[in-house]
């Protein structure tokens, strides 16, 4: 098991959660990386649909929308539920430092129910999977895939070939279990290294990501893999499909803008100490 993004303080606002080395940024020594936000943001709008004994739900559809940077300091998490009905439950989360909101959160959940008899057609993608038992690279809790290299490291996947990423779960505090949809809620801000990652290292930074989800992810780590990218002037979108070894669950979405004079090194990137 990993570190955690946060541990758990009272403080004057109630319960902080305080960010560890996990939670750093290569965008900068004292940002937070958008997979701490979204996870935090997660976990928060998963302990309030428990509270609300709504376990009949689950959930079909995350935003997140990263419009101030996010430091490495104490945070707090709030949670409103816009809508509750039979079959749904819309819910809005909003993270904050200082007073003031960073980030803020959309949460759609569905109840299941049969599938109809009715044939219709649906997407082939077929990701490729790492090798069972393949080291993650050290201290990223990850693994690269090009279509030109394959499987391995960041230093070897500096190209212009379409990407796949392959994350394992961080817990989002300390001493708590990954569920399995703070790990894919989580682990979707990565979508942004697999769709802009190229030769000159990560020059785009996203300002959002969305994740659907047909069904949650099952085992201690997920992917994503590329299927388009679009960009003009200095604007990306992103899309891939989240998948884990028993196929595809999901499709994910972001939204970047260019930042070539901070260019992150994705293969030196370490958490800090």
């Amino acid at each position: 098991m990993t570190t955690a993004f946060f541990r758990t303080r009272t403080g004057p606002a109630g319960i902080e959660l305080i960010p560890q080395a996990e939670a750093s940024s290569g965008w900068g020594d004292e940002h937070m990386r958008g997979l701490a936000v979204s996870s935090a943001l997660a976990r928060a709008t998963e302990q309030h649909v428990e509270s609300i004994g709504r376990g009949d739900l689950t959930p079909a559809r995350w935003t997140v929308d990263l419009f101030r940077p996010a430091r490495l300091r104490p945070c707090t998490t709030s949670v409103t539920v816009v809508r509750e009905g039979r079959r749904l439950c819309l819910i809005d989360s909003v993270l904050e430092q200082g007073g003031r909101p960073v980030a803020r959160a959309s949460a759609l959940w569905l109840a299941p129910s049969r599938s109809p008899s009715g044939a219709v057609w649906s997407g082939g993608a077929q990701p490729e999977l790492p090798p069972v038992g393949a080291a993650m690279v050290p201290a990223q809790h990850r693994l690269y895939f090009t279509e030109k290299t394959g499987w391995g490291d960041a230093a070897q996947s500096k190209n212009d070939a379409r990407k796949q990423i392959w994350h394992e779960q961080i817990p989002v505090v300390e001493g708590e279990p990954v569920t399995p949809f703070q790990l894919a809620a989580g682990i979707a801000d990565v979508v942004n290294v697999a769709a802009n990652f190229g030769s000159a290292g990560l020059e785009f930074i996203n300002a959002d990501l969305t994740l659907a989800l047909a069904r949650l992810p099952e085992g201690p780590a997920v992917g994503f893999a590329t299927t388009d990218r679009i960009e003009r002037a200095g604007i990306s979108i992103g899309t891939a499909v989240a998948f884990d070894r028993t196929g595809v669950f999901g499709t994910a979405t972001l939204c970047a803008l260019a930042d070539g004079q901070r260019a992150v090194d994705v293969a030196s990137f370490r958490p800090m100490a």
